[in-house]
């Protein structure tokens, strides 16, 4: 009885915490405050106050980048706000040594006028741990300058003047924090979540001026690992700091930290959703010419066999003029099916909206229907069929945009070249380019990011259409990418982990040479293979079908490789080991550009496993996404990371220039480069040629249409 009563006290107790932090949800406050600054960020890269967190969110879709030093620690900051609730956070730190690890934090509680907002993280919960700990924080604007918070911490965020854990009178388990159990790190470890002691942590912020913020906080963190090895005393739980913002997108951090410490931290902000560069300089689209009444009874045109080529002549000159060429062109009376090769314009409706504008320019008045077929590598991917009159009445109309979306029949093009007429200059054709190129490599625990430059000549041969020849050979001027001196360690088939080995034997490289084919072999289906040097590891066939329907969120597809490993010179030689792989592809659009998919089949290590990724993508070409394989081979075996997993971007070069080019970076950020889970690097891939030119991500960029 009395240790029944000994642990109701013991809660009652515990609940105290709890009570005061309700207490503050409660305040009563003026309505109508908001804050002036906005979100700014912590010493981790994530919005906060100096050291510790608030529940402010950044603005939906911002990609942050952050860099903080103190006390001989650095910490290195992606952070990006997946949705107007939830963020994440890639971190590289050095501290002793080099640390990965990922946050999440999700803001549960919207500000209202009498109510703070409300957020729960999770900081560090895939890594070593060292940064490890998660938090429930409450944030509220007493005026449009003012702002507090106030929050309870747990892990490294309860670690000074901690208590025992409130959450404790749910289940006892939740007052002792076990210690990490991972050997390799980089598991998710959801059996230490909000367990062990609590702590309270909380702070100020006032927006002093427009671009200066002063702040103020208690923090909970104990620094317990940095004092024991000396990097810092720890003297008070007092920080103090100022935001200065350098201009919209870039701030300056100044912190004097635990009574001993200065600090400095540099942010570096883009949103997906804006242009970095202010208006535009790309070419205005042609206007839409309207018929006189009458006209398009006129069939004169038909009877002569000149016309056809003249009209095609002056079709191909203007879609050169805008970016696009002429692919190929079927015209009769009253309808014209027209290919077009779109090179330039990302948001995909706009190279659509242009070559109708053209095709009223140039097309006879009695054609009525135009139907404009985008193609990719020789097949056609969708046919989009516009009325001319509803052009000519919409061109002006307030509502533009949908009712042209409205009016516009989208199919499948699998048998829209019947009867077309080639551009014959188009087959066959070779053309080439030399230009330069960088190669980069991350978290080398000796050098963390590492880079080869020189000189890349590629070529590519159109035998016919769906059948290409290319290739590229790299000239290494300079870089230290093969000067590394970590070898690998893997317990299994060393698939990726020697790739320092190819660069550093690699100086004069055959990239790649291959002969693809590619093909519709029905209705709703793209196929695709793939022969030769396909990558710079790899060598051998590669196959695929896509199954995608114009109007379906739902494709399905399925890849086999048979490949062998090449020399690390990359010439034309081959090592010992071959393996079969491939896989089976589900891939959903869920809306509101997120993007899902699912790999599962067989890997290049012989694994077999599946790979699922979320990728958020905008109609203006960005993409940002990460992804996680789990395959049959242990978390011990893979080796430090436990399972392969990492960020992916794609960043068009239209959005920092103004123009259209068509141009994007694409990069792959990987914590560690291990075996398990790799996969063939081969170009061509069918779904995302394909998904750009289909519902709903048409529908989604549809407004760029008129542009």
């Amino acid at each position: 009885m009395r240790k029944a009563q000994k642990n109701r006290s013991k809660r009652r107790r515990a609940l105290r915490p709890l009570a005061a932090i309700g207490g503050f949800g409660l305040m009563m406050l003026p309505a109508g405050a908001q804050p002036q600054g906005g979100s700014t960020y912590s010493t981790y890269g994530t919005p906060g106050l100096i050291d510790m967190p608030t529940a402010q969110s950044a603005e939906d879709a911002e990609l942050g980048l952050s860099v903080s030093h103190f006390a001989g620690g650095t910490r290195n900051t992606l952070t990006f706000q997946l949705t107007p609730r939830l963020s994440g956070s890639f971190r590289y730190s050095k501290i002793e040594s080099y640390d990965r690890s990922f946050d999440l934090r999700y803001r549960f509680l919207d500000e209202t006028p009498y109510g703070p907002a409300m957020a729960v993280g999770l900081q560090d919960f895939v890594g070593t741990g060292i940064y490890s700990g998660e938090y429930v924080v409450a944030t509220k604007t007493l005026t449009p300058r003012l702002t507090i918070t106030g929050g309870l911490g747990w892990g490294r965020l309860g670690s000074h003047n901690g208590f025992t854990n409130p959450l404790g009178v749910l289940n006892d388990r939740f007052e002792t924090r076990p210690t990490s159990s991972a050997s390799t790190g980089g598991q998710i470890e959801s059996a230490k979540w909000f367990r062990g002691d609590a702590a309270f942590f909380g702070g100020v912020s006032y927006q002093a001026t427009d671009k200066l913020a002063l702040k103020a906080e208690y923090s909970s963190d104990a620094y317990a690992r940095e004092t024991r090895v000396g990097l810092f005393e720890r003297k008070s739980s007092v920080n103090f700091g100022l935001d200065y913002r350098l201009r919209d997108n870039m701030h300056m951090q100044a912190y004097y930290l635990y009574g001993s410490e200065v600090g400095v931290s540099f942010n570096l902000l883009t949103n997906p959703r804006k242009p970095a560069a202010n208006g535009g300089t790309g070419a205005a689209p042609l206007p839409v010419k309207r018929r006189q009444a009458g006209q398009s009874a006129d069939l004169g045109w038909t009877q002569n066999p000149e016309t056809a080529q003249s009209l095609r002549d002056q079709t191909a000159a203007l879609l050169s003029n805008d970016g696009m060429t002429l692919e190929a062109l079927r015209l009769s009376g009253s309808t014209a099916t027209i290919h077009i090769r779109n090179a330039r314009y990302l948001a995909r409706p706009e190279a659509i909206g242009r070559t109708a504008r053209i095709l009223s320019q140039v097309l006879p008045a009695s054609v009525e229907t135009f139907t404009i077929v985008p193609v990719e590598n020789g097949i056609p991917l969708s046919a989009t069929t516009l009325k001319r009159s509803d052009l000519e009445e919409l061109e002006y109309a307030p509502d533009a945009t949908w009712r042209s979306y409205a009016r516009a029949e989208i199919s499948d093009a699998a048998d829209s070249l019947e009867g077309t007429t080639y551009n014959g200059v188009l087959y066959p054709k070779f053309t080439w380019s030399l230009g330069p190129y960088l190669s980069t490599s991350y978290f080398d625990p000796q050098e963390p990011v590492r880079v080869d430059a020189g000189l890349s000549l590629e070529g590519r041969y159109d035998i016919a259409p769906g059948w290409v020849l290319s290739g590229a050979i790299k000239q290494q001027v300079a870089g230290n990418v093969g000067s590394t001196t970590r070898a690998s360690d893997s317990k299994i088939q060393k698939v990726r982990s020697e790739g320092f080995l190819y660069a550093r034997e690699g100086e004069t490289a055959l990239n790649d040479l291959t002969l693809a084919h590619y093909f519709r072999p029905g209705q709703d289906l793209y196929g695709r293979v793939t022969a030769g040097y396909l990558e710079r590891e790899y060598g051998g066939i590669s196959g695929e079908i896509l199954w995608k329907p114009v109007g379906s969120r739902l494709a399905l597809g399925a890849e086999l490789n048979v490949v062998k490993q090449r020399d690390f010179d990359q010439g034309f030689g081959f090592r010992d080991y071959s393996v079969t792989t491939g896989h089976m592809s589900a891939y959903y659009d869920f809306g509101n550009g997120y993007e899902g998919q699912v790999d599962a089949g067989r890997y290049l290590a012989g694994d077999y496993g599946a790979t699922f990724t979320l990728d958020r993508t905008f109609a203006n070409g960005w993409s940002v996404g990460a992804y996680a394989t789990f395959t049959d081979v242990s978390f011990d075996d893979f080796g430090e990371g436990s399972f392969d997993k990492g960020l992916r971007f794609v960043v068009p070069l239209d959005h920092f220039l103004g123009k259209p080019t068509g141009q994007t970076y694409k990069t792959v950020i990987q914590p560690l480069t291990r075996d398990g889970g790799a996969r063939l690097n081969v170009n061509g891939r069918l779904y995302d040629s394909v998904r750009s030119y289909h519902d709903p991500k048409l529908k989604d960029s549809w407004g760029r249409f008129w542009r």
